[in-house]
């Protein structure tokens, strides 16, 4: 059994199971319509279950951090438990046709699987990959954002044909296909659960830990930098991306299909390029500047030769697929750079802080692009307040973000009070 004992059987296989069976939430598009359709109500309804899921992710994250240092097997079982649990719940209120019951298992059951099951992998896998940390972490994180592309095919086949007006022809495949779902998915996370640990010789909760104070991090310049410019990544790429079909309905582009899987491509490709790249530079914040100017030129090109007015497709794809790759990406470098601000002792609990940006970001996204075009009905108006948005998280990057590592204050009392012992 000590060939399987490795960084690869150890971490990054079980995170890749972990984190594509939870990335499932990213379907949720390809089957709103029939739930709607089935239990009699809106789509905008029924859509709240996504936004609550996104809210609940973020706000279990934050909170859950300081469980998920303590002991990964119980967070991983718990998280797979609680998934599961909300998927197979979900299934059930669909059938018994109560918009409650789908908000409370797909937003908030599911939602605290998805928190503390996204959360569990990360410091695990920087353990393992001490050198390689934004490889690691871009490997799982990758799994997230490839869940869509793996998904969606066995999704599409349990929810079986459709007639003429996009309905369903069975109408109860919605529901089944979640009890289907439920049932693989336990599978692969138990699994996950089993194979997860830490490298020999690491103890699951350190001292930095237990003396952890979340006010003395939520008060600190650099953690408010990450956080705001993580926030503006995330509501700016769901503005965008939420919004995809539309744009390449505007401009009478067709082949929706296929960019929406080429788009989905980029989102994982960019988690694990953005975040290796972190590795070869000496500050990881720099990948930050990188994704937002590229971003910013993107969107310019797009503008300056009218990409959306003139129809000039491959302008508005490769804008597309740079957001995408931009979204993926600050996921992925996002815990190697608080591991290098912080500190890798107490990783898990600051990232689970920092992911509430999730959570609003969940709520703030879809709806911005959503007001903008409600109030001016322009793509171009969208265009100009992301871009704007962008330049923010620019500067921010550069003039609040700045290098070094942070001496938490509780940091600092356990070095004093070694240092007294050793006195």
């Amino acid at each position: 059994m000590e060939k399987f004992n490795n960084k690869w059987m150890r971490a990054v296989f079980p995170a890749l199971l972990i984190h594509c069976s939870i990335g499932t939430v990213y379907c949720w598009s390809l089957f709103k319509g029939d739930i709607a359709a089935y239990i009699g109500s809106s789509v905008g309804e029924v859509e709240w279950a996504f936004s609550i899921a996104i809210f609940v992710l973020g706000m279990s994250a934050a909170f859950g951090g300081k469980f998920v240092e303590k002991d990964i097997h119980k967070s991983s079982l718990l998280a797979a438990l609680f998934f599961v649990a909300g998927m197979a719940g979900t299934g059930f209120f669909i059938y018994q046709k109560s918009l409650i019951g789908i908000y409370i298992s797909y937003g908030v059951v599911m939602g605290i699987g998805l928190g503390i099951g996204y959360l569990t992998p990360v410091k695990t896998l920087m353990l393992w990959f001490d050198k390689q940390k934004g490889l690691a972490t871009g490997l799982a994180v990758a799994g997230f954002g490839l869940a869509k592309v793996i998904a969606s095919p066995l999704m599409e086949k349990l929810l079986g044909e459709r007639n003429n007006d996009g309905h369903l022809i069975n109408a109860s495949n919605v529901y089944t296909m979640f009890y289907i779902l439920a049932g693989i998915y336990i599978v692969m996370m138990v699994i996950g659960h089993i194979l997860l640990k830490k490298p020999a010789g690491h103890e699951e909760e350190s001292v930095q830990t237990q003396n952890f104070s979340y006010l003395t991090v939520l008060k600190n310049k650099t953690f408010i930098g990450i956080w705001l410019m993580f926030y503006i990544n995330i509501t700016c790429g769901l503005a965008l991306i939420s919004q995809e079909k539309s744009i390449l309905a505007f401009i009478g582009f067709g082949a929706i299909g296929l960019v929406s899987s080429l788009t989905a491509v980029f989102n994982a490709g960019g988690r694990i390029f953005f975040s290796s790249l972190g590795d070869r530079l000496k500050d990881r914040n720099s990948v930050y500047k990188v994704i937002f100017i590229s971003t910013i030129s993107a969107f310019l090109l797009t503008i300056v030769f009218d990409g959306l007015n003139n129809s000039i497709a491959i302008l508005v794809i490769a804008m597309l697929c740079i957001i995408n790759a931009g979204y993926g990406g600050g996921f992925s470098s996002l815990p190697p750079l608080l591991s290098d601000r912080f500190g890798i002792n107490t990783i898990s609990t600051v990232h689970g802080l920092t992911l509430s940006a999730w959570a609003v970001a969940g709520l703030t996204g879809n709806q911005l692009s959503a007001f903008i075009l409600d109030k001016t009905q322009s793509f171009d108006m969208l265009l100009y307040v992301i871009m704007g948005l962008f330049a923010i998280a620019t500067l921010i990057s550069i003039f609040v973000v700045k290098p070094g590592i942070v001496v938490l204050e509780s940091e600092a009392l356990n070095r004093k009070e070694e240092m007294a012992a050793i006195k």
